[in-house]
Order: structure tokens, then sequence, then C-alpha cells
């Protein structure tokens, strides 16, 4: 589905977006979105997760469907809240799919964790009181 090199490369973005905030970030990736509305399943990825556990409430979900070319970006509340809502998230998932559009997944995982990381640095900076890495920082892949 995904190649080690484009996995190594989102787990990287990864680790650099989450170490200047105490957000975090995770990617899930499935071969088809089952849901008409690809947004419903990243809720319910984010759930499953427990990324809604996070001491500041601060998790973001990156969710792509490959084959189906459905993909979704769900924050927990406080992120929303302060990032500025759904324009936020628009902003971030259109520069995804430009990406997306020339086949370029890792590329455009990459610069979507690298632009939720900037939100959650500016909103949630680092602070050392705060759990670090309250979740894995690898891809999820499901069925």
């Amino acid at each position: 589905m995904v190649d080690k090199t484009t996995q190594a490369r989102v787990v990287a973005a990864i680790k650099e977006a989450e170490s200047k905030t105490t957000g975090e970030v995770r990617v899930y990736i499935e071969p088809e979105c089952k849901y008409e509305d690809p947004m419903l399943r990243a809720k319910e990825v984010f759930i499953k997760l427990h990324m809604q556990k996070t001491a500041r409430r601060n998790a973001v979900l990156v969710y792509l469907a490959i084959n189906s070319r459905h993909y979704a970006i769900f924050g927990d509340i406080e992120i929303y809240e302060k990032a500025g809502g759904n324009a936020f998230f628009e902003k971030a998932a259109e520069e995804m799919k430009a990406y997306l559009k020339k086949n370029d997944v890792a590329g455009g995982l990459s610069h979507c964790v690298n632009e939720l990381g900037k939100a959650l640095a500016q909103h949630f900076p680092y602070d050392p009181s705060v759990p670090k890495n309250e979740l894995p920082d690898e891809i999820v892949f499901g069925k």
C-alpha cells in the first residue's frame, strides 16, 4: 500500500511536527473508505485509536483511503477551536490534495503533517509538564 521510504518520510514529519508542541499527530491509511463521507470514518478511527485521551485534547488525525482517494483531517476539540475551525483543516486538506493528484503520497502526507505541526506549536507549545509523545508516531494501517 505504502512503501517503506514513504513510511519513513511521514514518520519523520510526525516526529518533527511533534517536537515543538504538546499536540499529537497520527496518520491512518487504509485501502478503501467504507463511508460516503470520509470525515465520518476519520472520526471513528480517531476514537478507535483513543486520540481523544491526550492530556490537552489536542490530537489530530490525518486519514487517507488510498484506493478510493478519500481523505480527511479530524482534530480534537481544543486544536479545532484554537486553529480556526474548518478553515484550517480545509486548507491543509486542499494542499494535501494537490500532492495526491500527482500521486505523491509521501509529499502530501508530509506537507500536511508539517502544516498541522505548525498550528499545534502555535497554539500548544512544548510544555515539559505534559507527557511527551502520548501516542505512537508510526502510521496505522487499516484493512
